[in-house]
């Protein structure tokens, strides 16, 4: 089944789990240790993670390591790359109004 990425993000445990390995790569026990749920659950979501190509397995003798997998991590932020653009744009004219408000009640 292919999933879909955003989907895939949009869970808090999927993210916490991104941001951990983002930092170094983690084996599902390590993993779970993180989190009040059981190591099947942790499971289920790195398969999801894995299934979406953000997360990469590497086997390090009998343990398997997970990885964050960059190029699919910046697929994600060159998709949001003209929204920021949208919102810092849509700031700075709040921000320009904010300022001639105060200035004209001084």
């Amino acid at each position: 089944m292919r999933r879909d990425v955003f989907q895939a993000i949009a869970d808090p445990t999927r993210r916490a789990i991104l941001s951990l390995i983002a930092l170094h790569a983690m084996t599902p026990n390590s993993l779970a240790e993180h989190f009040d749920s059981s190591r099947q659950a942790v499971s289920k979501h790195i398969k999801i993670l894995t299934e979406c190509k953000l997360v990469k397995q590497e086997l390090s003798g009998r343990e398997i390591y997970y990885h964050i997998n960059p190029k699919k991590m910046k697929e994600i932020a060159d998709w949001l790359t003209p929204f920021q653009r949208l919102w810092e744009t849509r700031f700075n004219q709040l921000d320009d109004v904010l300022l001639t408000l105060k200035n004209k009640k001084k």
